[in-house]
């Protein structure tokens, strides 16, 4: 996984890399530590900076906006109740079936953002930085879509070379399902080995994720244009993408590529103490009080984050409709082309990776997830409560 929104991605990358070929440094778990401190922390500043630039380029007013850190969907979906234009019917439909009943659309769901709200309560914007399990789903998909081409061929040549031993052209040769399903697993070892002994590179192209960080502007299509021509002008910042969507999710997403300011970002981790947010991951507070540059090392210069463009009619139709969030990521979860072990792994590999960075443990003697074996979820949530010092199950004796 190649995160575009983190300033050491390559370094990140490396390490993920390392541990999908099964080879761990003994510095690996403390970089990861202090990666996913300096790197979520200069993530959250720079995302709540551009927002706030982009609400204020569409409401200039001091006091025409507030912040307010959101950690459930609920909170979120809450303040569309207090849009003060003019509803459409399925909007007020909608907002209605909503209020009857808020627990049936996800209301408890956790976020980890902040929403920027008017004078009257109304929704204006959002950004929010991608949970490490949403990460980790999403490495599994975009390794699903690249891998299904190459497993697929290793197979076809296992066929083709049964049809050869059985002296007839591959394509009249006759296979049972299960002779396929068991062709199919003798691909991915095949594969899985070539990648752990290097003789296939995983592509950080095909890897990459650029929505780690992502922002939501709410307006009418003029104001919505009038957001891209401010990106499009401010210094520095750069449109590497842009998307319309448009059918059961309408909006437009643009990837942004922005510089972050480091003398001010070090500045706010100093006046932020945030090391006392940090305090649970193993490293000390004398080391963490040496302030953010002490992390940085060879972090890049710039990041790339997602800007959505949305009307309030269609933000309703994302978060309490026919495209609500939540029903997009259950059917992206179960609408895969290929859903081998080598997909599955990874993603609990990337989740435990990040597990590790997150737990009081900066020291790790083993990868515990091995690109080709078969896991239970329940394996991969025993290692990480090891990580806390638990013990690996809950037993009734």
């Amino acid at each position: 996984m190649f995160l575009s929104g983190f300033v050491h991605r390559g370094e990140l990358f490396q390490i993920a890399e390392r541990w999908f070929r099964e080879k761990l440094e003994p510095s690996d778990a403390r970089r990861l530590t202090e990666i996913l401190i300096a790197d979520g922390f200069i993530l959250g500043e720079t995302l709540q900076d551009l927002t706030r630039f982009l609400v204020h380029e569409l409401h200039p007013q001091p006091a025409a906006c507030t912040g307010h850190p959101i950690s459930f969907k609920g909170q979120l979906r809450n303040a569309l109740l207090s849009f003060q234009g003019d509803l459409s019917p399925r909007v007020r439909e909608l907002l209605s079936t909503y209020q009857r009943n808020p627990d049936f659309f996800y209301r408890d769901a956790p976020i980890n953002g902040v929403m920027y709200l008017g004078d009257a309560g109304e929704l204006l914007a959002a950004c929010r930085i991608k949970r490490p399990r949403r990460v980790a789903e999403k490495a599994n998909r975009r390794i699903a879509s690249w891998l299904f081409s190459i497993v697929q061929s290793e197979a076809e040549k296992l066929a083709g070379e049964r049809a050869s031993r059985m002296g007839v052209p591959l394509s009249l040769l006759l296979t049972p399902e299960e002779e396929m399903v068991e062709e199919f697993a003798q691909a991915e070892e095949i594969i899985s080995r070539k990648f752990i002994s290097g003789e296939i590179s995983f592509d950080p192209e095909f890897l990459t994720i650029h929505d780690v960080g992502g922002i939501k502007m709410v307006g009418t299509p003029e104001e919505l244009l009038m957001i891209e021509e401010s990106l499009s002008k401010r210094r520095n910042c750069r449109i590497v993408e842009r998307e319309s969507l448009q059918g059961l999710y309408n909006a437009v997403n643009l990837i942004v590529e922005i510089p972050w300011n480091r003398e001010e970002v070090c500045r706010r981790y100093e006046k932020k103490r945030w090391w006392e947010h940090v305090g649970n991951r193993g490293l000390s507070e004398a080391y963490l009080r040496r302030g953010l540059a002490n992390l940085l090392g060879n972090a890049e210069d710039s990041i790339k984050i997602e800007v959505i463009l949305t009307t309030f009619p269609d933000l309703v139709e994302s978060e309490l409709g026919n495209s609500i969030h939540e029903k997009r990521i259950i059917t992206q979860r179960d609408n895969k082309d290929y859903k081998g072990n080598i997909p599955l792994n990874i993603e609990f590999l990337v989740e435990y990776l990040f597990a590790v960075g997150f737990s009081p443990r900066i020291e790790v003697d083993s990868i515990p997830i091995h690109l080709w074996g078969r896991y239970l979820p329940d394996t991969l949530f025993s290692h990480i409560r090891r990580l806390h010092n638990m013990p690996p199950q809950d037993l009734f004796y």
